[in-house]
């Protein structure tokens, strides 16, 4: 592989660098996706395994479903779209938790989230937290809900970027998995697995980025890799580029791991209906029943419990979420699920968590990470995005924006 040469070597094979990869092959730019991981997607993969149906144990949701260009190209391949309302939009059934306090705890959360984004842009940024009532009542599952979100708990979470998280309120699913949808737009690009890529070297009038099986020479770079492997320096630069380590160290990576179980007599429960374990505490899972209708439960751990659970490896989420269960639906319900698939994105070397979220204080880190250096390399990842962070299609629109950067900068080079 040695003495490889392109144009634009794009570091990570997720959705950013996909769609990064697909604007520039439109162009007619030679490139080359280099990916770490023996396959495309990144932080979005489908598997079936020992299901009987594809799971997405990576990005599930078509967020902002009505704007996002994931459902056009899921379509275009002729894929199915469930436009089945979440459950977070609706009730959920009234088991362990009643209706009426279910009403209390959906108007709390709304009082907290319209606080959230009634700030102005000239107020100080403060922990999201700050906007919980005192001693409310709802405190921890609003918590609880911020994990599932945002991966982490308020107190570590920006308002002001919370606030300008753009949601449509629109979100659909892709019944053949997010994650296949993603992969298979990569299909026919340039492209080379199971290569980490140690260093981009900015010296000389080319750059050398040197991956594990050798060097490739490239007029530029764009750089999809996770914020929290930035932070981490997995990937280095010479000369060094410590505003990008800073602006990734203010944009962590949340934890957010779903384990699915099998579900047997399913039949009992509705269609798409949530349970969460315990109302009463921030750590607790919550529990989606019979996701496209099928025999299962996709169960969501996230933030600090998440990363409690990661330690304790795979056995320890089912033995809480079946633990759980078991505290709402009696003992006998133990023998009705098993254990069908799970992925620990905090402990996975190629993500090492979720999605960003922003620490108070530094939302606008987003634009640091995302601002191209010497018209030579550019940044692109759900990280880079202000409006559509933690999500798939902030990570296609990042990446075809610095696709066009790297377009822009070549024809300013050829005219100059």
């Amino acid at each position: 592989m040695a003495n490889d040469d392109t144009e634009v070597v794009i570091v990570g094979g997720g959705a950013a660098g996909i769609a990064a990869g697909r604007r520039l092959m439109d162009a007619h730019l030679d490139c080359l996706v280099v990916e770490a991981r023996p396959r495309l997607g990144g932080r979005a993969w489908t598997m079936r395994g020992n299901s009987a149906f594809p799971i997405d144990l990576g990005c599930g949701w078509l967020h902002s479903a009505d704007r996002n260009p994931w459902r056009d190209i899921a379509e275009a391949q002729g894929c199915s779209i469930d436009t089945t309302p979440p459950p977070w939009r609706r009730r959920s059934a009234p088991i362990g938790f009643p209706l009426w306090e279910q009403i209390g705890f959906l108007q709390a959360l709304q009082k907290f989230d319209q606080q959230l984004h009634s700030r102005t842009e000239q107020e100080p940024d403060v922990p999201a937290a700050t906007f919980l009532e005192p001693l409310g009542q709802w405190n921890a599952l609003i918590n609880a809900v911020s994990t599932y979100a945002n991966g982490a708990e308020l107190d570590r979470v920006s308002a002001r970027d919370v606030s300008r998280y753009d949601d449509s309120g629109v979100n659909w699913r892709v019944v053949e998995g997010y994650g296949t949808v993603i992969a298979a737009h990569g299909a026919g690009l340039p492209v080379m697995l199971g290569q980490p890529v140690r260093l981009i070297d900015r010296n000389g009038r080319r750059l050398r980025v040197e991956t594990a099986g050798g060097a490739i020479t490239a007029d530029r770079a764009i750089v999809t890799i996770p914020s929290g492997l930035l932070a981490e320096e997995r990937l280095r630069f010479t000369p060094p580029l410590p505003e990008k380590t800073q602006a990734a160290a203010g944009l962590p990576l949340g934890l957010a791991d779903k384990l699915f179980l099998s579900l047997a007599e399913a039949e009992e429960f509705g269609k798409d209906i949530r349970l969460f374990g315990r109302t009463d505490r921030r750590d607790t899972g919550v529990y989606h029943f019979r996701p496209f209708g099928r025999p299962q439960i996709e169960a969501y751990f996230g933030g600090r419990l998440a990363a409690e659970l990661e330690a304790g490896g795979d056995l320890a989420f089912a033995d809480f979420a079946i633990g759980e269960l078991v505290g709402l639906l009696g003992s006998d319900f133990a023998h009705r699920v098993k254990p069908l698939h799970l992925h620990r994105w905090g402990v996975d070397p190629f993500a090492r968590g979720s999605y960003s979220y922003a620490l108070p204080g530094k939302a606008d880190c987003r634009g640091v990470l995302a601002a191209p250096v010497d018209d030579r390399v550019f940044f692109a990842g759900e990280a880079c995005s202000r409006n559509d962070y933690s999500t798939a299609h902030g990570a296609y629109l990042t990446g075809v924006a610095a696709a066009d950067q790297a377009i822009a900068a070549r024809r300013g080079k050829r005219s100059s």
